[in-house]
């Protein structure tokens, strides 16, 4: 069975940090770009950001550029969303994703089950 499954989200104060991981099983997660998505409450759920399947090319929302910083270990299946300087507005539950081609082209194949991240005195 192919499963993308997130675990890290927890509830942190603001300025604290998180890391996200994303782990597949079911398939190789080389040849894929991967990308962490985010929804909150009431809100569309955006991209936060991506990376190739070689880990050479990276992507961010604005909204979390130099905060955040996502990498891989293709060896490890995984892929981390390093989360600091969080704000309340992080809020949300987040998904990875894997893309259907090796770069970051938006088309999604595979979605994970999220996991919550709540920023909160």
């Amino acid at each position: 069975q192919l499963q993308l499954v997130e675990s890290g989200g927890d509830l942190v104060q603001p300025g604290g940090s998180l890391r996200l991981s994303c782990a597949a099983s079911g398939f190789t997660l080389d040849y894929y770009a991967v990308g962490w998505f985010r929804q909150a409450p009431g809100k569309e759920r955006e991209g936060v950001s991506c990376i190739s399947n070689n880990g050479g090319s990276t992507k961010y929302a604005d909204s979390v550029k130099g905060r955040f910083t996502i990498s891989r270990d293709n060896a490890k299946n995984t892929v981390y969303l390093q989360m600091n300087s969080l704000k309340p507005e992080d809020t949300a539950v987040y998904y990875c994703a894997a893309d259907r081609y090796y770069y970051c082209s938006g088309l999604i194949d595979y979605w994970g089950q999220g996991t919550q991240v709540t920023v909160s005195s």
